[in-house]
This record gives structure tokens, C-alpha cells and sequence, in this order.
């Protein structure tokens, strides 16, 4: 009888610590680590898996901060992968498209390879025509970032640093660098990126994800409806560098300030965009004063009602048709991705502004502390 009290009282405590723990309740959710593979010079890269208590699905390996995967609901509730990428670590170091990655330590063009601060002239490295792009010929997207999962209430969250050394690529500074991927359980990704440095430096850091939001894979993305709260953009030369105006978007092809058809307008007589090829194109945000992040825009894939909703502290953003995408280099599950198949929307300060006295100054200071934030908020209408 001892024994029987004693078990019924055993089983009462692990039936109320149950209740008490969420039992009963959805959890918020896991971080997983697994092996990604491994580079060409047999360093190991890892691969983890942030799930909300929704189900929602975000992977992200430290092999550049790729953001590999994101699985989320449709108005039905079936999930799939809206972001291109690879299966694999092989893809990413050998990818050209920078798919899903970390860009810095300038995110987009910097004219000419090159830029003065205090007097003294940087020369960087040329993988753009005569331009620097994305941060040279290894840019974060191809470092190996240190790891760590932090826990957090209703939300998982991952931490990736690195140490970007005096000269890397041609930028001043030893550069301490922390980017922190949350996936929340509303379907939000919040992205936190902060940096100091050692000496005087430019910094745009920004994220590489091309969105499909029927799925990845599933052909062009022409029928997205996109808006963008904008009334001006950056208008480019033959180099795609900005020409330094800050042009009206009313009357041509650049304005979604209301929700418009991706593919609208992409195909018409317009000089900006033969010069891209598309968009490829820097927008100037309508920002309200002494706020925090603010919508920057919002897609819409009408066949599968799914929504995403990009807010920032950023001043800019880049939209980006996939216009140099050409279908040759496999993807995940072995699909190829052609022209116009994704979209970006990387949030930023303007393209070249180390070298155009105009645009907002992207410097930081040695006692500076780097401090921006993106979200992609994700749903889906009826």
C-alpha cells in the first residue's frame, strides 16, 4: 500500500509539472544542429534548424550566414520552402548569386573598386566589371561564422560572429561582427546585425535571400504583387552605379507605391531597366522620423495567398529581379533556377555612398556601435 501512495503521488507531481511546462500547450519550438558537409579545405560547416511551435521552419548554416530554407504556410496551411538555395555545403562555395547569405563588408557596388576616408585612398577588390560587389571576392557570404543558439521565451534565436581583419578584401579596421537570426512564433524572422571597430571603416551589412513565395523552384515570380513604400530611387549608369539623384518613382516603371504585378512593367522601353536587365534597383524609403524599424514593403503570391512583409531601421532597399539567374547550376532537389525565378529585397544604405558626398555616410567610428534590423514578417491572406 506504501508503494501504491507513493506511485500515485509520483505520477500526481509529473502530471501537474506536464501541465505546468506547457503539456498541454503548443511549445515554442526547437533549434537542431546537424553536419552540413564540409569546405574544399576540410573544415567542418553545420547546418541549424530553428522551428517555431507553429511549425514554421527556418535553417541556416555558418558557412556565410545562408539563410538555406524557409518553410511556411500557405492559406490552406501547407508549407513550403520559399527561398532558393542548396542542399548541400558544396553549393554555397561554389555559388555566384550569394543565395541566402550575410553580405558585407559593403553590401551591393562600390564604384571603381575604391574610396577615400580622411585622405587616404582604399582599393578594393575588382569582381564586378571595375566595381567591388558585395564585398569583394570573399565576402562574408564565404567565411565560416562561430555559432551559437540562444534561448529565448516564444522564439529561437541564433547568434553568428566573426572577426573581419584589418585589410580583408581592402577595408580598414579589424571588424567584430555579430549577426542574430530569430525566428518567432508569429512566422517573424528578425535579423539584428551590430559590429564595432578598431579603426575608421565603411559598413553596409544586409541579407541575400531570394524569395519565391510559391515555393522555391516553382518558376518565375512575375505575378507577385509587390509594394514598396517609396517615392524615390537611385538611378544607375551602364555599371549599374547609382549616378547619384534621387529620382521620382511617379510616372514610371519603379513606382509600387501601390501593389503592382512584379512583371507589369519589367519588360517595358525604359533606360533603367535595360540597365539592369530588370529591376536591380536601390529604393529611397519613406521612413517616419524617430522610429524604429517601419514597412519597407510587402509581396503577395496570389495563387498561394502567402504574404511577406519586410520592415527595417534601414534607409534603402534593393529590389532584385533575378535577372542574372540562368538555370544552369542545380539548386536544392536537383532544380535549376532561371531567370526571374526570385526576388530580392535587401534591405541597406544606398550603393557606393562611400563615394557619393549625397547620400546618407556609412562610416563607423572606433567607440561606434553598428546597429541595424530587418524583419521578414510571413502569413497569408484568404
Amino acid at each position: 500500500m506504501k508503494r501504491m501512495r507513493l506511485f500515485t503521488i509520483f505520477m500526481g507531481a509529473l502530471l501537474m509539472t506536464t501541465l505546468a511546462f506547457g503539456g498541454a500547450e503548443p511549445q515554442s519550438g526547437s533549434t537542431t544542429k546537424k553536419s552540413f558537409g564540409k569546405t574544399p579545405d576540410g573544415q567542418p560547416v553545420d547546418l541549424y534548424v530553428l522551428t517555431n511551435k507553429s511549425g514554421a521552419e527556418i535553417s541556416i548554416t555558418n558557412y556565410g550566414g545562408a539563410v538555406v530554407s524557409i518553410k511556411v504556410p500557405d492559406r490552406n496551411g501547407k508549407f513550403a520552402d520559399v527561398v532558393l538555395g542548396y542542399d548541400n555545403v558544396d553549393g554555397y562555395v561554389n555559388d555566384k548569386s550569394h543565395f541566402g547569405g550575410i553580405i558585407g563588408r559593403y553590401g551591393n557596388r562600390i564604384a571603381h573598386a575604391q574610396f577615400v576616408l580622411d585622405g587616404k585612398t582604399y582599393t578594393l577588390a575588382k569582381n564586378n566589371g571595375e566595381n567591388s560587389l558585395h564585398g569583394g571576392v570573399k565576402g562574408f557570404d564565404k567565411a565560416i561564422w562561430t555559432a551559437r543558439i540562444l534561448h529565448a521565451k516564444d522564439a529561437q534565436s541564433l547568434e553568428l560572429s566573426y572577426l573581419s581583419k584589418d585589410s580583408e578584401e581592402g577595408f580598414p579596421g579589424n571588424l567584430d561582427v555579430s549577426v542574430i537570426y530569430t525566428l518567432k512564433d508569429d512566422n517573424a524572422l528578425r535579423i539584428a546585425y551590430s559590429a564595432t571597430t578598431d579603426k575608421k571603416t565603411v559598413l553596409n551589412l544586409t541579407n541575400h535571400s531570394y524569395f519565391n513565395l510559391a515555393g522555391q523552384g516553382s518558376g518565375e515570380i512575375l505575378g507577385h504583387l509587390l509594394m514598396i513604400q517609396a517615392d524615390k530611387f537611385t538611378p544607375v549608369d551602364a555599371a549599374l552605379i547609382p549616378t547619384g539623384e534621387l529620382r521620382d518613382v511617379a510616372g514610371t516603371p519603379f513606382d509600387f507605391r501601390k501593389p503592382t504585378a512584379v512583371g507589369a512593367r519589367i519588360d517595358q522601353e525604359d533606360e533603367q531597366l535595360k540597365l539592369g536587365g530588370g529591376y536591380d534597383h536601390n529604393f529611397v524609403l519613406r521612413r517616419p522620423a524617430d522610429v524604429g524599424e517601419s514597412l519597407a514593403a510587402r509581396v503577395v503570391e496570389p495563387t498561394t495567398g502567402r504574404v511577406l512583409e519586410v520592415w527595417t531601421t534601414e534607409l534603402g532597399v534593393q529590389f532584385y529581379t533575378g535577372n542574372f539567374l540562368d538555370g544552369k547550376t542545380p539548386g536544392k532537389g536537383g532544380v535549376a533556377y532561371p531567370r526571374r525565378n526570385a526576388l530580392c529585397l535587401e534591405t541597406q544604405h544606398f550603393p557606393d555612398s562611400p563615394n557619393q558626398p549625397k547620400f546618407p555616410s556609412v562610416i563607423l567610428n572606433p567607440g561606434e556601435r553598428y546597429h541595424t534590423i530587418t524583419t521578414y514578417k510571413f502569413s497569408a491572406e484568404k
